[in-house]
């Protein structure tokens, strides 16, 4: 039912992208300034930090929203420098959608703005100034890889995911693109993430998608738990593909909400393996659990030790850091029905059952930790409800990256 494609940002009709080096970044190899385009004006959903600090351009790009009713035509965006805690910050994140509006003849409130990069540096406008015309030029229905180069920072590879899926008898396209490798600890929101569909969805029911997606998707997500000052999700629809536009929670509003989830679980999963140093995605499931809320709190305490973070990393079976992140969790159980195993493509180690140890085997478990994705199966034992969290191992890059990341 759902197919994967190419084309990230661009996949789905009626987006353009670009993206190239303006010279934030020194290293003229490496983009630092996106744009990407919606043909037609496209309902638009966004979820940002709940950081009490936020950026210049979440707080420009949320009024502009207001003021169009949640639509939008365009997204400019850069990497290196994240325009926060600047007393100038919101003049240029505004100066940053003029000089797109300008550039692509679109009013100012028409264009959104994202940052990323160090925070309270201020952002030099002239580099964005002079190669805004080459980045409007340089727009293509196929400058999707290069609008998502344009955005990664510490990232070690770029994240993009789409697929294709049937709505009333029209093929629909929904992909996007993210960034993010450290400071993360959503709750929403984490990073930049971009997410374009040509299906036609209404602006509430868009909001309301990405909501519910978010919930189990990114805010289970950690990778070091610092919550970003930038954080934002973006989600547009431009109605393109045809489809009766998706007014209420029918059929078609499960359809669009399943490809929405594989979009976003993806990224997900890309933005945890290439965690800042990591060497190994960690997945923890949380099954049997009274409800949902209590399943996602679970795994995302798992996720989150530093502990057992350091533990994967040594490949180390030490199963008391598992138990001992859900007893901290904030919410109700009986620990004394928690069963554990560690998994991997390597085999199935199980740990503890019943909230207690049980005999394995060292070198197996040795074995099972030392793939690169590790699964984590918690059972509480007191319900049905299941949820998941990604996250990734602690390691000595971890340190060195951010002990001199301004530089």
């Amino acid at each position: 039912m759902y197919k994967v494609i190419e084309g990230g940002v661009c996949a789905a009709r009626g987006y353009k992208a670009y993206g190239l080096n303006c010279g934030l970044n020194a290293d003229k190899n490496k983009n630092d300034l996106g744009l990407y385009v919606s043909d037609v004006p496209a309902n638009t959903a966004g979820v940002y930090t709940t950081n009490k600090v936020k950026g210049a351009p979440i707080l420009v790009t949320k009024a502009h929203l207001e003021e169009t009713g949640g639509k939008a035509r365009a997204v400019i965006m850069n990497s290196k420098n994240a325009n926060t805690c600047n007393a100038d910050g919101i003049i240029k994140a505004e100066r940053m959608c003029e000089l797109a509006a300008d550039a692509l003849g679109l009013r100012p409130e028409e264009v959104l703005v994202a940052s990323t990069g160090v925070i309270g540096q201020i952002l030099p406008i002239e580099p964005i100034e002079s190669h805004i015309k080459d980045l409007a030029a340089g727009l293509d229905y196929d400058g999707n890889a290069r609008a998502a180069e344009a955005i990664m920072t510490t990232d070690t590879v770029k994240k993009e995911y789409a697929v294709e899926f049937t709505l009333g008898g029209k093929v629909c396209r929904l992909g996007g693109m993210a960034k993010g490798s450290g400071m993360i600890h959503p709750n929403m929101a984490t990073t930049l993430n971009f997410i374009t569909t040509d299906a036609a969805v209404s602006a509430e029911m868009l909001q309301a998608a990405l909501s519910e997606i978010v919930k189990v998707t990114y805010n289970c997500l950690s990778v070091d738990g610092d919550t970003s000052t930038n954080d934002t999700i973006l989600l547009h629809a431009n109605g393109l593909a045809g489809n009766a536009e998706i007014t209420d929670r029918g059929e078609d509003y499960g359809v669009f909400k399943q490809a929405l989830y594989i979009v976003m679980s993806e990224l997900t999963k890309m933005l945890a393996k290439d965690g800042e140093g990591a060497t190994k995605l960690l997945e923890c499931t949380v099954s049997s659990a009274p409800d949902t809320d209590t399943a996602i709190t679970v795994a995302k305490s798992v996720i989150r030790s530093p502990l057992l973070k350091c533990a994967m990393f040594g490949e180390d079976a030490n199963w008391g850091r598992v138990l001992c992140a859900i007893g901290y969790a904030d919410a109700e159980f009986d620990i004394n029905k928690v069963d554990v195993d560690f998994r991997s493509a390597a085999g199935n180690v199980a740990v503890c059952r019943g909230g207690a140890g049980v005999p394995f085997s060292e070198a197996q478990a040795k074995t099972v930790l030392g793939e690169d994705t590790i699964y984590i199966d918690v059972e509480l034992g007191s319900g049905s409800a299941t949820a998941k969290a990604w996250g990734c191992d602690l390691t000595y890059e971890y340190v060195k990256i951010n002990g001199d990341y301004r530089s």
